[in-house]
């Protein structure tokens, strides 16, 4: 399947209602927020959607932690592999749309789902995008998915220092299985795989 492929299989829904959380300011700041929630969009994939991925990945870690160049590269590389071999009989796709560009996703990338599990990879929300339960929104989503297509397991990559993410892992039954240092991404870091069971 093309880069391009039609929304289905991935589904495409207005943000539902509900999420958000008013911010000091009162009644006009809650307004900005709502008119901001009433724009999002969670679709599946769009023209350019593996650049913008690779774009929020490398702003928010380049940030935040020290990551390069060539994170920024290896995401792009990667998405875009997956995107072209895209077959929804296993893998699932979601963007998180706002105002027409992407500003967040999720894969579940099922290639080898009966041997390794199901990688749940390109977990991203953009600066404006955090603190609404969107995150929420997509991982519920992603684990539906692969209990869906009868994946056993699902499990991804991360690293150590990233709290609230893991918070949100271990909320949703991810536990931490092994912790190496490694630099796969293009710096040194602790690396945490995390797993969940979907047979149980």
């Amino acid at each position: 399947m093309g880069v391009f492929a039609g929304h289905e299989a991935f589904g495409r829904s207005r943000l539902p209602g509900g999420l958000g959380r008013p911010e000091p300011g009162g009644r006009a700041s809650r307004k900005g927020e709502l008119e901001i929630e009433e724009q999002i969009e969670i679709m599946g994939n769009l023209p350019s959607a593996a650049e913008r991925i690779a774009v929020l990945h490398a702003d928010y870690y380049g940030r935040n932690w020290g990551f390069g160049a060539i994170f920024h590269d290896q995401i792009l590389t990667a998405a875009s592999a997956f995107l072209e071999r895209f077959d929804p009989r296993r893998d699932g796709f979601w963007t998180v749309c706002l105002q027409g560009q992407v500003a967040g996703a999720i894969a579940i990338d099922g290639i080898h789902a009966d041997t390794e599990g199901a990688h749940l990879r390109w977990f991203i929300l953009g600066e404006g995008l955090r603190g609404r339960g969107l995150g929420n929104c997509l991982l519920a989503r992603a684990i539906a998915f692969g209990r869906e297509r009868g994946h056993p397991r699902i499990y991804l990559w991360t690293f150590e220092g990233l709290q609230t993410a893991r918070h949100l892992y271990e909320k949703y039954g991810f536990s931490l299985v092994e912790a190496r240092p490694g630099s796969q991404w293009g710096k040194e870091v602790i690396e945490q795989r995390f797993v969940l069971d979907l047979t149980v």
